[in-house]
């Protein structure tokens, strides 16, 4: 069953594209299905009965799983046996009419403007990591890309004449996202100032890197924002997406249309981005009993 699992994936790696990530969380998911599985006395993937994904279901919710886990958890069962069936392995599949549980979407955490403001102005720009730091948290505001997309930049993805980036997001998709003038001005004094100095005599293709001249870890980049943040005072939880939330936010408070945060933030399907706009609803309910005669 295992040899079956590293088919599947190798399926999903080659010819579906999916992100490295997504591959290694679904490996974990599948293995916890299987060890519940095979701990009921089911030897062979014939054996599994939809009985047995829903009781697996029910198992992850008792241990006080969230119902946001056990969704993904299902759609790697789903898509296995989907797989498992095309392939001829099985004769059917299981979850054909197992429903996924219904989710409470969580409305992110974001920041306000002047947190966010509050949050650039914390590096010092005369300090070399400080001028890096500065660059990375104004492109990480500028476009709403991930953090790993940010660290995976190259110094050819970004053009400041022109005030754009090219990123490449989830399942290798490339997109193109608008710089504005401070984030350009932040990256062009890290290039000409601090990256010269990490690189030495080395070279790397890089943009943001480490004091050793090599590519910047994804939770380095989240561990000097939460510190900033706490420079910053800002008393709200920072996550490793706070910026890219705020992002999204503070545009769509502007007006900003949906099919073009959508774009921008690099969503496949536009209901995940449709999460920002319940976040614009809270808003205005606060404004309006804030100020209305009869709240």
């Amino acid at each position: 069953m295992k040899e079956l699992i590293d088919s599947f994936l190798d399926y999903l790696s080659v010819e579906r594209g999916l992100a490295k990530n997504t591959i290694i969380a679904y490996r974990r998911d599948l293995n916890i299905y299987l060890d519940f599985i095979i701990g009921r006395g089911r030897n062979a993937l014939s054996q599994i009965s939809k009985n047995d994904i829903t009781d697996f279901m029910l198992s992850a919710k008792e241990k006080g799983i969230s119902p946001v886990s056990i969704s993904r958890r299902l759609a790697a069962i789903r898509m296995f046996h989907r797989f498992l069936a095309r392939e001829r392995v099985l004769k059917s599949d299981p979850t054909t009419l197992i429903d996924s549980p219904k989710l409470w979407k969580k409305v992110p955490d974001t920041l306000s403007l002047n947190e966010v403001e509050a949050l650039i102005a914390q590096p010092e720009v005369r300090d070399f990591q400080g001028a890096r730091d500065r660059a990375i948290i104004e492109t990480l505001y500028a476009t709403g890309m991930r953090v790993s997309e940010a660290t995976g930049l190259k110094a050819a993805d970004v053009n400041l004449d022109i005030g754009f980036l090219r990123c490449i997001g989830k399942g290798n998709k490339e997109r193109v996202i608008p710089l504005g003038k401070k984030a350009i001005h932040s990256i062009k004094r890290y290039l000409e100032f601090a990256r010269p100095h990490f690189l030495k005599n080395k070279t790397s293709d890089i943009l943001f890197i480490n004091r050793s001249g090599a590519k910047l870890s994804r939770q380095s980049v989240w561990k000097l924002i939460k510190q900033y943040a706490k420079s910053a005072k800002i008393k709200k939880p920072i996550k490793v997406h706070t910026l890219r939330h705020s992002f999204a936010t503070h545009l769509l408070e502007r007006g900003a249309d949906l099919r073009s945060v959508q774009e921008m933030l690099g969503h496949s399907n536009i209901s995940t981005t449709q999460i920002y706009t319940h976040i614009d609803k809270e808003r205005l309910k606060k404004i309006h009993k804030m100020f209305h005669p009869r709240p």
